[in-house]
């Protein structure tokens, strides 16, 4: 028998790349998928239990990390990332029928998209107005509104695609043709990952105390134990000025031995850190680990130390140990 249809929520609305990323996760094409109006909503669905896991964009190649969601994951009740999702992202500038490019003046799209077309936007429609919109897709469907108040959006090739009444008056507008962004499915703790070889953990650890060496004090506990730092990115707690969470992705799984003793030694560090999962890199490409960090360097240097406590406490057991000092 069949096991239930899962429910996926996503940044909406239909067709963002948010949800090209969801159609990439095995099944998703028979699922229910739940379009949401913001990164809050879409985490808050899963939290709730109306959706069984959540797409969400959290770094870009050109803009890095998408704040809405380090906040959003790393308060709260706790979520766990479990796959991680590349799509390549290209863009066209659409408008209403009968629209020129010389008429656009105010033009709408989603921070991160116009942030990667500024370039273009400046050499062929100098000194158009932004217009921030929820969504590349949000923008795009707020033209067939009656009431828009903007002339073109900025959004990905599917939603012209689907939307005969968005002639497209410019393609390819992306300022970087090698743009890509990750987006990590979300759910409620639960069974890990199986570790890969080729894995990744994400955690956010509040930084315990403004002074000098605390950032290389959260640092060593990876550097020292050969765990490599693919991203870390500094975001306000909201609790005071100056006071900070480090938002890090780093290579390995929680399983292997260098992790976990880096993970241990961070929250000996700072306590509130939290584990927001370990699940396999998109691009499959293997760790490599140093001989003195792998999981058998760690477990000869455990069973080392371990068999001096046991010589010592049987000596001192047989009576031949040294004499306590008066």
């Amino acid at each position: 028998m069949p096991g239930p249809v899962p429910t996926y929520s996503f940044l909406g609305p239909e067709g963002t790349f948010t949800e090209a990323a969801l159609m990439q996760v095995p099944g998703a094409g028979d699922a229910v998928r739940v379009p949401a109006s913001n990164v809050n909503a879409a985490l808050d669905a899963v939290r709730h239990g109306s959706a069984d896991a959540a797409m969400v964009p959290i770094e870009n190649s050109v803009e890095g990390g998408v704040t809405a969601t380090l906040d959003a994951i790393a308060g709260g009740q706790e979520l766990r990332i479990v796959r991680e999702v590349l799509v390549p992202i290209s863009f066209v500038l659409v408008a209403r029928p009968g629209t020129r490019l010389g008429d656009v003046r105010r033009v709408s799209t989603h921070g991160h998209a116009w942030a990667q077309c500024r370039l273009w936007m400046d050499q062929h429609i100098p000194g158009a107005e932004y217009v921030p919109g929820s969504s590349t897709a949000a923008a795009a469907m707020g033209l067939l509104e009656p009431d828009c108040h903007y002339d073109a959006a900025i959004c990905a090739p599917l939603v012209a695609q689907e939307q005969p009444g968005l002639p497209v008056l410019a393609e390819n507008i992306g300022d970087n043709p090698g743009a890509v962004t990750r987006f990590v499915l979300v759910s409620r703790p639960g069974k890990l990952p199986e570790r890969t070889g080729a894995d990744k953990t994400t955690v956010a650890v509040p930084l315990p105390e403004d002074r000098p060496g605390a950032l290389m004090e959260i640092l060593d506990q990876f550097a020292n134990r050969g765990v490599n730092l693919s991203r870390i990115e500094s975001r306000p707690t909201g609790q005071y000025l100056g006071h900070y969470f480090f938002s890090i992705d780093a290579d390995g799984h929680v399983g292997d031995a260098r992790m976990a003793d880096a993970l241990a030694g961070l929250h000996r560090i700072s306590p509130a850190t939290r584990f927001l999962g370990s699940y396999p890199r998109a691009d499959r490409q293997p760790i490599e680990v140093q001989a003195h960090t792998s999981d058998r360097a760690f477990a000869a240097s455990r069973n080392w130390v371990g068999s001096i406590l046991d010589a010592e406490s049987l000596q001192v057991e047989s009576g031949s140990g040294p004499s306590p000092t008066a």
